[in-house]
C-alpha cells in the first residue's frame, strides 16, 4: 500500500490545482484520474463547445455579410475541419494542465478508477491491476455526467450526447434536441448555424426554467428568429426508428404529433459521477440524486473526506469548481476561514447572443419579500450594439429599493457575459447602483450602456 498525506480523486478544474497546492504545502499527494486530465471543462465542456460555438458564429456572420455591405459566397460547414480545430484546442489545454501537475514536486498522477475501501483507503484499478493508496485527507472531484430520461424506445435508436455530438463529421440534416436547457440550446443554435434544421422539445412551459419569464421568452424569440422550432410544454411519449432516421411521438398544448429527424441529441439533465466510488460502504452521505453532501467548508459527514466541483449539489460551473478549490486551500493550507455560503454565482450561456447572469432574479427577489426596483433596457437602445448590428436581447438588473444595492442581473445580448461581469464587480464591492449610473465609461463601448440602464425613475 502506498501512503500519502492527501489523495485527490479526479483531475478536474478543482482537483488539479488542489493537488499541486497540497504538494506545495509539504503534503505528499496522489491525484487519481480515470480518463483525461482537465475534467469536463477542458475535455467535454467549456473548451470544445465554445471553440465550436465560435465556428458557428463565423458561419452566421458570413451569411449576414450582405447586411454589412460585404459580398460573400455560399456558406458550407466543413465538420471535419471544425472538429479538427476543436480537438487541437482540447489537446493543447489538456497537455498544459497535465504538465502543471506532473511538473509539481510531491504529486503523483495515477491513472485508473478509484474506489473507497474505507475512509482513508482508496483502491485504484487500471489495466495493470489494482493498487491501494491511503491518506488522512481525501478529496472527491469526479464531476458529473449526462443522464438519459426513462423514455420508451430510447435505447432502440442511435442518440447523441454532449460529447458524441462534437465528434460528428457531417452536418445533421434535421437535429432533434430533447431538453431546452443550456446544453441543448447551445448545440441547437450551433448546428442550426452549421446548416441543420433543428427542433427543440422542452417539457416545461419555458426554456431555462430558472430564469425570469421575460428572459426565457426573449431567448425563445431569438431562437425562433434564427429558424429553430421550439416546442414548449411538450412531453416526449416515445422514440422509434423511422427508416434511416428517428421519430418522436410528442404531446403538447395542441395535442399529439410526430416529429422526424436524422439525429437525436439527448440533453435532458446531468447527475453526479459517483457510481464507482463505493460511497455507501464508507458512509459518505449523498442526496437522493447521488450528489455528495458537504458543509459550508466542503467537508462531508466523514471527517477528512471533502468534495468539490460538480459531484456535490449546487451550481455546476467550472468557476465554481475552481472556487471550491480556493475555499479548501484557504482553510487547510492557509489556516483561513473560507466558506461557500452566500457566495455570488455568475454564469454565462453561450448562445448568441450570450446570456450573462449573476445574483438574484426578479422572481427570486420578489418571492423573498424584498422591496425591489427593476432596471431594464433593450439592446436596441445601446449605441455599440446598433453600430455592429447586434441589437437583439435586453439588459435587466434588480436593485434593493431600500439600500440601492444591486441584487442581480441578466444581460441577454452582445457580449452579455462580459457586461454581466462588470455588474458583478460592483456587487462584489457593494457599490450602489448609482456608481454605475454615474460612472464615466469610454464611448462607444457596451459598458456605457450601464449609465442608461441604471437611470432609474
Amino acid at each position: 500500500m502506498a501512503e500519502y498525506d492527501a489523495i485527490v480523486i479526479g483531475a478536474g478544474q478543482g482537483g488539479g490545482p488542489l493537488s499541486t497546492a497540497l504538494a506545495g504545502s509539504g503534503r505528499r499527494t496522489a491525484i487519481v484520474e480515470r480518463a483525461y486530465v482537465g475534467g469536463t471543462c477542458i475535455n467535454y465542456g467549456c473548451t470544445p463547445t465554445k471553440t465550436m460555438v465560435a465556428s458557428a458564429r463565423v458561419a452566421q456572420l458570413v451569411r449576414r455579410a450582405a447586411e454589412y455591405g460585404i459580398q460573400a459566397g455560399q456558406v458550407r460547414a466543413d465538420m471535419t475541419a471544425v472538429r479538427k480545430r476543436k480537438r487541437e484546442m482540447v489537446e493543447s489545454f489538456r497537455a498544459g494542465t497535465e504538465r502543471q501537475i506532473t511538473a509539481a514536486d510531491g504529486v503523483d498522477l495515477i491513472h485508473g478508477e478509484a474506489c473507497f475501501r474505507d475512509a482513508h483507503r482508496v483502491a485504484v484499478t487500471a489495466a495493470g491491476g489494482t493498487n491501494e493508496l491511503s491518506a488522512p485527507l481525501i478529496f472527491i472531484n469526479t464531476g458529473g455526467r449526462g443522464i438519459a430520461p426513462p423514455l420508451e424506445g430510447l435505447g432502440g435508436v442511435p442518440t447523441l450526447d454532449n460529447v458524441s455530438i462534437m465528434e460528428l463529421d457531417v452536418v445533421p440534416e434535421r437535429l432533434l434536441v430533447l431538453g431546452g436547457g443550456y446544453v441543448g440550446l447551445e448545440f441547437g443554435q450551433m448546428f442550426r448555424r452549421f446548416g441543420s434544421e433543428v427542433t427543440v422539445v422542452q417539457r416545461g412551459p419555458r426554456l431555462f426554467g430558472r430564469e425570469d419569464p421575460d428572459v426565457a421568452d426573449e431567448v425563445a424569440r431569438i431562437l425562433v428568429e434564427d429558424g429553430i422550432e421550439v416546442l414548449l410544454d411538450t412531453e416526449t411519449l416515445r422514440v422509434e426508428p423511422d427508416g434511416a432516421g428517428i421519430r418522436l411521438a410528442v404531446r403538447g398544448p395542441d395535442g399529439g404529433r410526430a416529429i422526424t429527424g436524422s439525429h437525436l441529441l439527448v440533453a435532458t439533465g446531468r447527475g453526479p459521477d459517483t457510481e464507482a466510488l463505493n460511497l455507501a460502504a464508507v458512509g459518505i452521505a449523498t442526496d437522493p440524486r447521488g450528489y455528495v453532501l458537504v458543509d459550508d467548508r466542503l467537508e462531508t459527514n466523514v471527517p477528512g473526506v471533502y468534495a468539490l466541483g460538480d459531484v456535490k449539489p449546487g451550481p455546476a460551473f467550472t468557476h465554481i469548481s475552481y472556487d471550491d478549490f480556493r475555499v479548501i486551500r484557504t482553510n487547510l493550507i492557509e489556516n483561513g476561514s473560507a466558506s461557500i455560503k452566500d457566495r455570488i454565482v455568475p454564469y454565462t450561456v453561450f448562445i448568441d447572443h450570450q446570456l450573462g447572469r449573476v445574483g438574484m432574479t426578479e422572481t427570486e427577489a420578489r418571492a423573498g419579500g424584498r422591496p425591489v426596483r427593476v432596471a431594464k433596457m433593450p439592446m436596441s437602445d445601446v449605441a455599440r450594439a446598433l453600430e455592429v448590428d447586434e441589437s437583439r436581447g435586453f439588459m435587466k438588473a434588480v436593485v434593493d429599493a431600500e439600500t440601492d444595492q444591486i441584487l442581480g442581473c441578466a444581460v441577454l445580448g452582445l457580449d452579455g457575459g462580459e457586461v454581466m461581469s462588470m455588474i458583478e464587480i460592483a456587487m462584489m464591492g457593494r457599490l450602489p447602483y448609482t456608481a454605475l449610473r454615474d460612472g464615466v465609461f469610454a464611448h462607444p463601448l457596451l459598458a456605457e450602456s450601464l449609465n442608461n440602464l441604471f437611470n432609474l425613475p
